[in-house]
């Protein structure tokens, strides 16, 4: 997957309108096509950055997460895809038919010379997969990798994903003359009508199975499983997508796979409380440790933290430890702190020796509330919050 700005690629701003992305993607393409830069590889390049960006900018959900957590909100590398990382050739030309037309009529395929859909033939699509991953906090700090065994559809080993018997136990659709494609011209008020459409023998193929495969009865899959290794990069959070491209039900006969979709849940941490990046932490303390000072230990995402309280620490007190929460899933944006708030315990029940030292200090002139100003408006705001 490029890690260049998809918005970048297209040389579109963020607000850009659908119309005006698939504009931006058309140009690109044009300017880029391999069929016009031959043995160009760094047109290739970009025309295979365009072809992402547009897969990615163009689909509501995808946009939305791209926007909310950059590339790590499609996956990264290492295997680990986004929805474009994986594309091939035949899955960019699989577009042209949407934003330059198709047929037989197609005006981009005959400037370029075709190719766009296997010659206009149709390219089956695996269905995409759905797994949920369970996360604790301690993962979602510092990334991942993960093995899960997957059922789903793999391509068939006896005919090796083709549906034939034999590799060569085909024959070519006598309907469309292999295109895939059927043209029917008809008469109208206004003139000659030409439309194009599935070839309804073939289903777009182009070819028939003359011998079929018994494993998978001509489909090119059966019923498997497979164990995927997922990588997921620290940062994430609860509800987020990501995707392994590839990695979803193989296609039939010959097609190209659909993609797994990761969906995130996060695993509440028994003490920690997770705000965005923030983690926040409620720290209780006595009256002798809050007035005369103490030390705690607190938990953190690698282990126990020792904790400073300073002598007169007042109850509500927000203590920020930079760095301790948990990292961006764009790491750029660096890591969060550790927020924690000191809570002062009021026992409930007294002994008489207690009661009676309590009673003495009552009398002393430091056991007198007398906060100061910037304590006055602090307290007043913490009292508007909560009531």
């Amino acid at each position: 997957m490029s890690k260049r700005d998809f918005y970048e690629i297209l040389e579109v701003n963020k607000n850009a309108s659908p119309e005006e992305l698939k504009k931006a993607y058309r140009q690109q393409a044009i300017r880029f096509h391999p069929d016009k830069n031959p043995g160009d590889k760094a047109s290739e390049e970009k025309f295979k950055e365009a072809a992402e960006a547009y897969e990615i900018l163009s689909d509501p959900d995808k946009r939305q997460r791209y926007d909310q957590y950059g590339h790590a909100g499609l996956g990264n590398g290492g295997g680990f895809q986004g929805y474009g990382g994986g594309m091939n050739m035949e899955d960019i030309f699989r577009h042209f038919g949407d934003i330059f037309g198709g047929g037989f009529d197609d005006p981009f395929s005959s400037f370029f010379g075709g190719g766009g859909r296997r010659g206009g033939r149709t390219v089956n699509k695996g269905s995409n997969l759905r797994v949920r991953v369970k996360l604790n906090l301690e993962e979602i700090a510092h990334g991942v990798e993960k093995k899960i065994k997957v059922n789903k559809y793999v391509s068939c080993t006896s005919c090796r994903g083709t549906g034939a018997k034999s590799g060569s136990a085909f024959q070519t659709c006598s309907t469309c003359k292999s295109s895939g494609h059927v043209t029917r011209v008809t008469s109208t008020f206004i003139g000659q009508m030409q439309t194009t459409s599935t070839c309804p023998h073939c289903g777009g193929e182009g070819k028939i199975i003359t011998d079929k495969c018994l494993e998978c009865a001509g489909n090119g899959i059966v019923k498997g499983e497979e164990v995927i290794t997922i990588k997921i990069p620290a940062g994430v959070g609860e509800g987020m997508q990501l995707s392994m491209s590839g990695k979803g039900n193989s296609a039939a006969r010959d097609g190209v796979a659909g993609d797994l979709l990761i969906q995130i849940e996060e695993i509440k941490h028994p003490e920690l409380i997770r705000d965005g990046n923030n983690l926040l932490f409620n720290q209780y303390i006595s009256i002798p440790e809050a007035a005369l000072g103490s030390t705690a230990e607190i938990p953190g995402i690698d282990g126990k933290i020792k904790l400073k309280i300073e002598p007169g620490t007042q109850g509500g007190r927000i203590i920020r430890l930079k760095g301790k929460g948990l990292p961006s899933v764009n790491s750029y944006e660096g890591k969060g702190d550790l927020l924690i708030t000191i809570h002062v315990w009021t026992p409930k029940v007294l002994s008489k020796e207690e009661k009676s030292l309590l009673e003495k200090l009552a009398k002393s002139a430091n056991f007198v509330p007398n906060p100061t100003e910037k304590e006055k408006g602090f307290f007043s705001k913490m009292k508007d919050i909560f009531e």
